[in-house]
């Protein structure tokens, strides 16, 4: 009796004992002791249990229950911070070191019995619950709200990739990894994540246009691009790319570096240069040029670049180590620069936010006023503005230089100095001088300190002109030195009216560009994303089309009715029609359509539209030549492709080595690795000799196929072959031989075997060499 009565004692014991590490593990909650949200980052998780460590140390708090509390903190923050616990605990609610199966098994009793059924989900592995997807999602789910009021204004600083997802689904089970190493990738270097649950936000996946899932849409100043291609990393990678705008950051060398960085007076910002040792523009490099697109303009130099070597020079450059510099109103000395091995975001955010403006700003709008010269907040945040006011001209260029040389001298954060055009800007600079007379005709300067947003300010304005001398330097820097300890210095005040926006465009202009941006929102709207709400109207349309196009068609069968007794034309022998037909097809497609070869040239012009947006299943056959082998090259080439001109997907065009040799050794080195380039130098120049190489360039699909000539071999076999069907160049040619030197026919003999290597051409038998992307001819 007393062993019985002793178990049913253990038996309790150990069920309060479970009870209770049930209740503590549930009443243990990281997110509510640090006070943060699930999807909070982990930089505002970091910030909260800084500031409530300090709030609950033991040594400074002298609560009794402080220890505890602290203690409570730092098993919070050690749990959040850990993204392994941090998922665990999202998953499975559960805060031990050993989190897992067992642990989930235990957790997942209390969920409904279809759940913990033998035939649930779980037993074959397939993670169609959401529940038991990866968490990495979880911090970056959107709702409506969230999207509206959130990413859809951030998205004109940073583009936003965001993914539609659902319950059971299995494509989206299949693209899992590669959209988590996508996001892994891109995230850390500026762009926004987003994830929508269908199932759950179904009003925000019907906003964005999304039917079905998985969908993949980019979000960039607004606007929604779907993603149409292969889910691999490389086409994601290509697709954020190819939202951003495609002139943020312009190519800069030795002949136009002087020019780019003197715009800066023209367009009122500082102006950034990047050094780096990559062909093409880092990623990185272009999601900072659209963050910082109002403030900054960019240039990149390409320091391998043949046409560099004088920039680097100048300024010092490493070329192993990307470099920043950031101009402003002193082109022949950066104002800033850093250098580091690998540029990260949050380093070339922290220098561009520091160097923003120009020492002495034009101030050209209201919004750039607001920014310069921010409202008074309290007495401890006085921010003042020196303002000089000016006009335009070299009358005036040496008190200009003068106020600038001033800022630099004397810059702080509590003052900022900027200028303004009198005549651009009557009205502002009329509330300031009052049409005082003497400074009718000069510059003049004024300290001001803005009181409130409807542009109340007190100011005080320098008794004389402003003419740049020691003596008005030492009257100014007596000025701002009073005003640390009397503010009051300020005693005139006054209402400043809004400022004129000097760079907006013309009325025409901006009713232009609006037009154009309502005709491309209703394209996207009708053919991209909101297709279905658009059906009742597209119907109505295509119905008005029928009926329109039906009357046509009835009434010209009408017409044709009154025909019909007019007598019938001749028919033809049926055998010369079989005839006909038996020559046509027993031809073959590529018979030649014309006595002659069209040959242009590709140039910047043409670059485009012969190749970067060459339709579908087209080739452009292109002849490598110099102004010296132009002549001998051309009338080879022409025979050699004669027989080919008759298909309509090729398209024969000749490169300028003398003008083009970058943009050809650029194209070279993805062939490197099949076949090794030979090195024949020009006698002239000492340059490799690229003249006789074809290449069959694909626009659409970014690849390319090589010929390299023959230095060697007859080709009198390859001549005859062709007489027959281009006399004219063969004559042309027949005139040349006597006069035709040994040298000539050398260059000739570089293409004597270019018909077969046409013929395998066809076939599809060449090696191709892929490219990421068509590098620009400039």
């Amino acid at each position: 009796m007393e062993l019985k009565k002793l178990s049913i004692s253990l038996v309790v014991v150990l069920v309060l004992v479970l009870v209770l590490q049930i209740l503590s593990a549930v009443d243990f909650d990281p997110y509510r002791i640090l006070g943060v949200s699930r999807t909070s980052s982990q930089a505002d998780i970091k910030k909260a249990y800084k500031k409530l460590a300090r709030e609950w140390h033991p040594d400074k708090n002298k609560d009794p229950g402080a220890e505890d509390k602290f203690i409570q903190i730092s098993k919070a923050y050690e749990i959040l911070s850990n993204e392994e616990k941090r998922s665990n605990f999202d998953r499975y609610g559960d805060v031990g070191e050993n989190q897992g199966y067992p642990q989930q098994q235990q957790h997942r009793q209390f969920h409904h019995f279809h759940e913990s059924f033998y035939f649930d989900e779980s037993f074959f592995h397939f993670p169609f619950n959401s529940e038991r997807r990866d968490s990495s999602d979880e911090k970056y789910l959107l709702h409506f709200s969230h999207y509206v009021n959130e990413i859809v204004p951030d998205s004109f600083k940073k583009p936003y990739l965001i993914k539609i997802t659902s319950d059971w689904c299995f494509s989206c089970i299949h693209i899992e990894p590669v959209w988590k190493e996508v996001v892994q990738e891109l995230e850390v270097l500026g762009v926004g994540i987003g994830v929508v649950h269908a199932g759950y936000e179904r009003r925000l996946a019907h906003h964005l246009g999304a039917h079905s899932t998985p969908s993949i849409l980019g979000l960039i100043n607004g606007k929604i691009s779907f993603f149409h291609n292969a889910v691999i990393r490389e086409n994601l990678r290509q697709f954020v790319e190819s939202l951003l705008p495609g002139n943020l950051i312009e190519k800069i060398t030795d002949k136009n570096y002087v020019q780019f960085l003197s715009n800066w007076k023209k367009e009122n910002k500082p102006h950034v240069l990047l050094f780096d040792h990559m062909p093409v523009v880092p990623l990185l490099y272009k999601l900072t040029a659209f963050a910082y697109r109002d403030y900054l303009s960019f240039g990149y130099v390409y320091v391998g670049l043949r046409g560099t070597e004088v920039l680097s020079r100048q300024y010092n450059i490493n070329v192993y180590t990307p470099t920043m510099m950031i101009f402003k109103e002193h082109i022949d000395k950066p104002a800033d620069v850093i250098q580091a091995r690998e540029m990260k975001k949050q380093l070339i955010d922290d220098f561009l936010s520091q160097n923003k403006f120009l020492l002495a700003a034009r101030l050209t709008n209201q919004k750039l006023f607001h920014e310069l010269c921010p409202v008074k907040k309290s007495h401890r945040q006085r921010k003042y503005c020196v303002v000089l006011l000016t006009g335009e001209g070299d009358k005036f260029a040496k008190t200009y230089e003068a106020f600038v040389a001033f800022a630099l001298a004397n810059t702080k954060d509590t003052v900022r100095f900027v200028h303004i055009y009198n005549d651009r800007q009557r009205d502002f600079a009329h509330a300031l001088l009052m049409d005082d007379e003497k400074y009718w005709g000069k510059s003049a300067v004024a300290i001001l300190e803005r009181r409130n947003n409807v542009g109340r300010v007190v100011y005080k304005i320098l008794e004389d002109a402003w003419e740049g001398s020691e003596e008005d330097n030492f009257i100014l820097l007596d000025l701002l030195a009073q005003l640390r300890t009397d503010p009051g210095l300020l005693s005139s005040d006054t209402v400043l009216p809004d400022l004129n926006d000097e760079l907006a465009p013309v009325f025409f202009l901006r009713w232009l560009y609006s037009a154009i941006e309502y005709i491309s929102d209703c394209w996207d709207s009708v053919f991209h994303n909101n297709w279905r709400e658009m059906m009742p109207l597209l119907s109505l349309i295509f119905s008005a089309l029928f009926i329109l196009f039906g009357t046509v068609i009835v009434q010209a069968f009408s017409d044709s009715s009154d025909e019909r007794d007019s007598p019938l034309p001749q028919k033809e022998d049926p055998s010369e029609k079989n005839e006909k037909n038996d020559t046509t097809f027993s031809k073959e497609n590529r018979i030649p359509k014309k006595g002659f070869v069209e040959v242009t040239e590709l140039t910047d012009v043409t670059y485009t539209s012969n190749l970067v947006r060459l339709r579908p299943g087209h080739m452009n056959v292109v002849l490598i030549l110099s102004n010296p082998t132009k002549t001998s090259l051309l009338q080879k080439f022409a025979l050699e492709v004669y027989t080919f001109t008759g298909s309509s997907c090729l398209h024969f065009s000749f490169l300028s080595l003398d003008k083009h040799r970058e943009w050809l050794e650029y194209l070279l080195e993805f062939a490197q690795d099949a076949a090794s380039i030979p090195y024949q130098y020009d006698k002239h120049f000492l340059e490799r000799d690229y003249t006789g190489y074809v290449l069959a360039l694909n626009g659409h699909k970014k690849y390319f196929c090589l010929f390299k000539p023959h230095r060697s071999g007859d080709e009198g076999g390859t001549m005859g072959s062709s007489e027959d069907y281009d006399p004219l160049l063969h004559t042309a040619e027949a005139r040349g031989k006597s006069s035709c030197s040994p040298g000539s026919k050398q260059v000739k003999n570089k293409l004597s075997k270019l018909s077969l290597w046409m013929e395998r051409l066809l076939e599809g038998s060449l090696q191709r060499f892929y490219i990421p992307s068509w590098p620009a001819l400039d």
